[in-house]
């Protein structure tokens, strides 16, 4: 095969799977949503339903550090008209939407939006919220506000910190309902928020659209083997690491003047791999 036609063959299976992507996928709901306030602000407004939310700012594949050098790339990061923050995820497997990662969001977005030296009483009001494929709660419920309060009477802690899960899988005749139906659908024709729709149209009909997306998802792929590398190259050096022990174990044994125990615990192996060399060195 050649080069070409290999190149055309890649082309035709990415169009292929830009057909199949949903807004649940958050490489493409990412696309959709970035600086489309219009787009978010429709979400919020349902899913927090709050018809007078207005939505300023909407940024995606955020990069948030603390000061630990810690980081987590947040989908989508949107502001309202009222300075409050918003962190929505899409997640399609559950593992992915697990209670301490929606703990570990909400600090990240704190120590991200708390300049140095300002008090803390400036920490805006803030909402992580997780769109997940399947209901990860497990209640039947659409939604599943998450809020901290004092357990003695129930009452709200009030802390301006706000977690919500969203249930994909709940698709009914409500305003959610269509929302999630929406999440799910491939086909633009099908879906019941014209602003959503058109957002899916252009980026899986038009020839502009189209390209972007076969941009990305070429970017996506240099970025996977760019990963693979590394690894390789981290196991590798974890692999070198563990032969130079084996060196020094294989030395200490030829030596004849080191106990089994006191080898292992100078050589960083472990007991059991230092006898499996003795037995070795002797066969």
């Amino acid at each position: 095969m050649t080069e070409t036609e290999v190149m055309d063959r890649k082309h035709q299976e990415d169009l292929q799977h830009i057909r199949g992507f949903r807004l649940l996928d958050d490489d493409f709901l990412t696309k959709c949503f970035d600086r489309k306030t219009d787009c978010m602000e429709l979400v919020l407004q349902i899913v927090l339903e709050n018809p007078d939310l207005q939505v300023v700012d909407v940024r995606t594949q955020v990069f948030v550090e603390n000061l630990l050098n810690r980081s987590v790339r947040l989908d989508v990061l949107a502001t309202d008209s009222a300075g409050r923050k918003f962190n929505v995820e899409i997640q399609r497997a559950d593992k992915g939407a697990g209670r301490k990662r929606a703990r570990y969001n909400s600090s990240m977005m704190d120590s991200h939006l708390l300049d140095k030296g300002k008090d803390v009483e400036m920490l805006p009001e803030t909402y992580v919220i997780f769109i997940t494929e399947h209901d990860v709660i497990g209640e039947g419920n659409a939604l599943y506000p998450v809020e901290r309060c004092f357990l003695n009477n129930g009452k709200k802690f009030g802390d301006g910190s706000h977690i919500l899960y969203v249930n994909g899988s709940y698709q009914n005749e409500t305003p959610i309902g269509k929302l999630m139906h929406d999440f799910s659908c491939t086909d633009a024709s099908e879906m019941y928020y014209d602003v959503l729709a058109e957002r899916v149209k252009f980026f899986k009909e038009s020839k502009e659209g189209v390209a972007i997306m076969c941009r990305a998802m070429e970017e996506m792929r240099i970025e996977s083997w760019q990963e693979g590398v590394e690894e390789g190259r981290k196991e590798g050096r974890k692999e070198g690491r563990k032969e130079g022990r084996k060196d020094t174990a294989l030395r200490m044994l030829k030596a004849g003047k080191y106990a089994l125990d006191e080898i292992a615990e100078m050589s960083g192996l472990s007991l059991e791999d230092v006898k499996a060399l003795d037995v070795n060195k002797m066969a």
